[in-house]
């Protein structure tokens, strides 16, 4: 099963599918960031060490039921030449699905209460509510992971070395996530950028639902310019004395 530890071309494909993974779980860091802010500040670590391990056994359980996995991409009807499968099914509805749920946090962040407000409405955060913010992470974790599992099985044969790459990967997450976390919550600008980068990430899941791939190189090369500028933004608005 580990034959491939002596085998160079192995560590090379191991390196590169990490490396893959962790950029493939950016959208799900920035998803899972914004949704934990929501609950109570003594449970947010526990709440983003649990999505994050969905994430890696979501990964892991549709990598050991690959044959089912490819079994989604066969058509299941046509819409005129359009033939639609279980794949996109899945990437529509979570696209669907990421773009309410970023629409309303957007609403909620411009328009909702104040900080004031907001932070009794934390301070009395239910059980209930940590529940539902976790089932959304295992929703969106599921429309996250298909794309993360096809591509390791385009790169590996050997199931050991998929395996391997996500809990690394995750290990990655996992340990970059609250510092992204604390800073997106503490730059309300960052924070609504995030949420307008979920947007376009949940209009590409349905463009690629309905057969138009869109390379994720350029989502990612306009998140990161995105990005700087708002960096330089905020890093003027610090010199002039104005909030982040």
């Amino acid at each position: 099963m580990f034959e491939w530890i002596y085998d160079p071309q192995a560590w090379v494909t191991l390196a590169t599918l990490s490396l893959l993974e962790i950029v493939l779980g950016i959208d799900n860091i920035i998803f899972i960031s914004i949704l934990v802010n929501k609950v109570e500040a003594a449970r947010r670590q526990f709440a983003r060490m649990f999505g994050l391990g969905l994430a890696m056994f979501t990964r892991i359980a549709l990598l050991l039921s690959i044959t089912w996995v490819m079994r989604l991409t066969e058509p299941l009807f046509s819409l005129g030449s359009l033939a639609i499968t279980g794949r996109d099914l899945i990437l529509i509805g979570g696209g669907l699905f990421l773009l309410w749920k970023a629409a309303t946090e957007i609403f909620d962040t411009v328009e909702g209460d104040s900080s004031e407000e907001q932070a009794t409405s934390m301070a009395a955060a239910t059980s209930a509510n940590f529940f539902a913010i976790i089932a959304q992470i295992a929703v969106i974790d599921i429309v996250f992971s298909l794309d993360s599992v096809i591509t390791a099985v385009g790169l590996a044969q050997d199931v050991s070395i998929m395996v391997l790459a996500i809990v690394l990967s995750v290990g990655v997450m996992m340990f970059a996530a609250k510092p992204i976390g604390d800073f997106v919550d503490a730059h309300p600008s960052i924070k609504v950028l995030a949420l307008a980068f979920l947007v376009m990430v949940g209009m590409v899941l349905i463009a690629e639902g309905f057969g138009h791939h869109i390379p994720k190189g350029y989502v990612y090369a306009a998140m990161a310019f995105s990005v700087l500028v708002e960096m330089l933004n905020i890093r003027m608005r610090k010199r002039r004395g104005q909030p982040g």
